[in-house]
């Protein structure tokens, strides 16, 4: 309930109330509660776990965004996905995005106390007239608040998601220039394209062309190359969906700048192909008896994968066939492995077979147990009939695709 007589809003105030060498903790068992003074090392853990991260609730999200994945999902999905949070304790924890829009004078003093460094931050435009069209409201000014958390020493993360006529083009531009002005302070930026499903209800929104991310594309990689001479570092990242639709290379490892935002999709097909140019080796001449593995995967990851089987099918008796699933749920506009539903996996394979099944660890949840419509992993091999394994590297693919399950977690 408290240390040192203090009220624990959040995990967060546990763990920097409890980084001392003697702690006097209130605590509650049944109706009643009880205090104890405990004694420990600066760095030793007390062992105790949270039901929840924030105890004073997660604080919603008032903005109303034209783009808003949330408010587009249909019902009947896991009850957490229809949070809309926009909480800096959230974004500290987890990496989640926040727009700032809510942030008052003891927020910015609690985030400089506690260190809350760094801190994920949608940008979207820097521009106060374009942000406020895309948040749908009347927010802050977002570079007065990114001025006021270098004042205080807190680094950002930043994204920008990018629409069409709205915030690209001469908007980006601008965007990135003023991200870059504040190097300090920002640590890199992520450009990723808008996600749009079928449930979308705003009929001016649409998606990206081939030929629109090819320019975008080449506008960003300009700023990178000034930014690599510059700054020292690439600084402004692109999606990997950018690089698929427009179908240019994805840059080496080290123009990643250390994959700051690699769950925002930045860098995790580069990080794939360069942990795979190191494992290859490891692939034998043959397997002892003939295998036949499928591996499943959103349409966007196809041709990343296909360059991985092309590898194993060299091994003698082994067979790899790499299945992309068409997102029937939300829409074929949806490609990412991670809004792949249980259903639409079943439906891709129905009548396919295979001596092991691989699916993409993203298409789960936190704890690798359920899909974004609610099926488990014990409904999957129970559909499919066959082996079912789950890969988030490519370890744990070579450990599944040639039956070494004791070197992956399956």
């Amino acid at each position: 309930m408290s240390v040192d007589g203090q009220t624990l809003r959040d995990v967060i105030d546990y763990r920097f109330l409890s980084a001392a060498t003697e702690l006097t903790l209130l605590y509650s068992r049944g109706a009643e509660q009880h205090e104890v003074t405990v004694e420990k090392d600066w760095d030793e853990e007390l062992g105790i776990e949270f039901e929840s991260p924030v105890f004073d609730g997660i604080r919603r999200c008032r903005n109303s965004c034209v783009f808003c994945f949330v408010k587009n999902l249909p019902q009947g999905l896991r009850q957490t996905l229809y949070i809309k949070d926009d909480d800096y304790r959230l974004s500290f924890l987890f990496g989640n995005f926040i727009t700032l829009s809510n942030l008052g004078k003891l927020d910015f003093d609690r985030i400089e106390e506690q260190k809350l460094s760094p801190l994920y931050v949608s940008v979207h435009a820097t521009d106060r007239q374009c942000r406020n069209r895309l948040l749908g409201v009347e927010a802050p000014d977002i570079l007065e608040q990114i001025d006021e958390l270098g004042r205080r020493r807190i680094q950002i993360n930043a994204q920008v998601v990018l629409n069409p006529g709205v915030n690209d083009g001469a908007q980006l531009e601008r965007t990135i220039i003023d991200l870059s002005a504040r190097h300090q302070t920002v640590s890199s930026t992520a450009v990723v394209p808008v996600g749009l499903t079928r449930f979308c209800r705003n009929g001016e929104l649409r998606t990206y062309n081939s030929g629109e991310a090819r320019e975008i594309v080449g506008q960003v990689t300009r700023f990178q190359k000034t930014f690599r001479k510059t700054l020292g570092r690439t600084f402004v990242h692109l999606s990997d969906e950018f690089y698929v639709m427009s179908g240019v290379r994805v840059p080496g490892y080290r123009w990643y700048d250390g994959f700051p935002q690699l769950e925002n999709g930045i860098g995790l097909v580069r990080q794939l192909l360069s942990c795979w140019a190191t494992r290859r080796r490891r692939l034998p001449a043959a397997v002892p008896r003939s295998r036949r593995v499928g591996w499943v995967c959103g349409v966007s990851a196809y041709s990343t994968l296909s360059q991985l089987a092309g590898d194993f099918n060299r091994v003698d008796g082994l067979h790899v066939e790499v299945y992309p699933v068409p997102n029937r749920f939300f829409g074929t506009t949806v490609t990412v492995s991670g809004l792949l539903t249980g259903a639409d996996v079943l439906a891709a394979l129905r009548g396919q077979r295979a001596d092991e099944w691989v699916l993409p660890r993203v298409m789960f949840d936190a704890s690798g147990e359920k899909t974004l419509d609610g099926m488990t992993l014990a409904d999957l091999r129970q559909g499919l009939a066959d082996p079912v394994g789950v890969a988030g590297t490519c370890e744990e693919l070579l450990g599944l695709t040639l039956l070494e399950r004791a070197s992956c977690a399956a």
